[in-house]
């Protein structure tokens, strides 16, 4: 067999020879061979913990695919609600289906009057927006305890469907109650992105009306977010998922590992760091401090990619579009001149550094108003979809229940000595 790795346990001379299909192996045969015995991989980095056929990542080459289809082609093209079928079923949809999904969704973007007013009321008043997202979407278990029937299909839809509806209108109401602005109800004549934006920003209106180039770009945003393979918070939505929680709890807890700086908070971070270094005459010198290892260079480089993260590319391009409708940003000038530097040095070319996905986000985000700790809730709402694909697909594949195994270091056995002797 060519295709394959042969592994020999030195300890009793027994040798297996095991397949490499898709670019892993069982582990199975090598539990066989040596039963008891665990492969160490802190974080999982080497660690294939499903097969999956939503999202196809490349990283040495810079290629991401949703069911095969080229994000690329797919930003320029699509809608955000038609990349969440997509994601869901497998294969884009016809414009029948099409629209039957839309209406679906916006029949289910209204959240439970007691949510709207009693909800946000426990919180304090200078909660972040992430936090109050997060404990909603748990909360919505309890309006919809048919949700544990996880088993059947009809059931299951629905609540899919109702995640994607209502997280924009819970990210909103989670916004308007900490700066103390009243809650604005969907308005279903809008789009999904419009819906939001309207959700966000109406104060006296009759009806809100966003900026086409802005609804454009919050779409393409929300696109370029909705799946990538087992990232932490993905991975959290199947692990918790295959203890057979319904999607709420699961949501919930992704959200949660989502709420963490390492995880959806880079473009925050970028901001921030474009903002410290100030000047064009201060990149230099800041990517000087960077090579001494004194800074972080944050949007830069990523966990996957060894080559230019394909999202940035076109978050990039639709940078200018709002920037003409907003003004540019007084950080854009340093960011692009950083990013010239960058790209331009054998140090971070041969550190595989260049621009990701965060680094231009957070500059479109602020451009559009959304105060900073706003940016990880976007993310959650362009996550959504792919996030309970994933669940659904893990359901599908009746994988077992998540259970890593450790590698013990601590002491051996002791006797207990009461508190006196200690």
């Amino acid at each position: 067999m060519t295709n394959s790795v042969t592994i020999t346990d030195n300890r009793t001379g027994q040798t297996v020879e095991i397949p490499v299909e898709g670019g892993g192996i069982d582990m199975a045969a090598i539990q066989k061979l040596m039963p008891g015995t665990w492969v160490l991989d802190p974080a999982f980095t080497g660690t294939a913990s499903t097969t999956s056929t939503i999202t196809d990542l490349d990283g040495a080459n810079g290629i991401l695919r949703y069911r095969g289809y080229p994000i690329e082609q797919l930003a320029e093209n699509s809608t955000f609600l038609e990349v969440s079928y997509l994601l869901l079923h497998g294969e884009l949809p016809t414009q029948p289906e099409l629209d039957a999904w839309v209406q679906d969704v916006r029949h289910h973007t209204f959240i439970h009057e007691n949510m709207r007013k009693r909800f946000t009321e426990g919180f304090h008043y200078d909660a972040h927006p992430m936090g109050m997202l997060m404990s909603a979407i748990a909360g919505l278990s309890t309006y919809y305890p048919e949700a544990k029937d996880i088993l059947d299909a009809d059931t299951r839809h629905r609540q899919i469907v109702r995640l994607i509806a209502k997280t924009p209108t819970l990210a909103a109401l989670a916004y308007r109650a900490s700066i103390g602005m009243p809650f604005v109800y969907p308005d279903n004549d809008l789009s999904y992105p419009e819906n939001f934006l309207s959700m966000m920003w109406r104060i006296a209106e009759p009806q809100y009306r966003p900026d086409p180039v802005l609804t454009k770009a919050l779409d393409v945003l929300l696109i370029l977010h909705a799946d990538h393979e087992q990232n932490c918070s993905t991975s959290t939505m199947r692990m918790v998922g295959s203890s057979h929680a319904d999607p709420y709890s699961s949501a919930a807890a992704a959200t949660g590992a989502l709420y963490g700086p390492r995880h959806g908070g880079a473009n925050e971070a970028v901001i921030h760091m474009l903002g410290r270094i100030g000047t064009l005459e201060n990149v230099e010198p800041f990517v000087e401090s960077v090579k001494r290892g004194e800074e972080l260079l944050w949007g830069f480089g990523h966990r996957v990619y060894k080559a230019y993260d394909p999202r940035a590319a076109i978050v990039k391009s639709h940078a200018d579009r709002v920037f003409a409708v907003t003004g540019k940003s007084p950080l854009l000038d340093i960011a692009l001149k950083l990013e010239e530097i960058a790209l331009a040095d054998d140090y971070f070319k041969s550190r595989n550094l260049y621009p990701n996905v965060d680094f231009y986000t957070g500059l479109i985000y602020q451009a559009m108003n959304f105060p900073l700790d706003m940016f990880t809730v976007l993310f959650t709402i362009g996550r959504m979809p792919g996030w309970l694909a994933h669940w659904q697909e893990s359901l599908e594949q009746n994988s077992k229940i998540s259970r890593p195994r450790q590698i013990y270091t601590g002491e051996a056995e002791r006797a207990y000595m009461p508190i006196t002797g200690r």
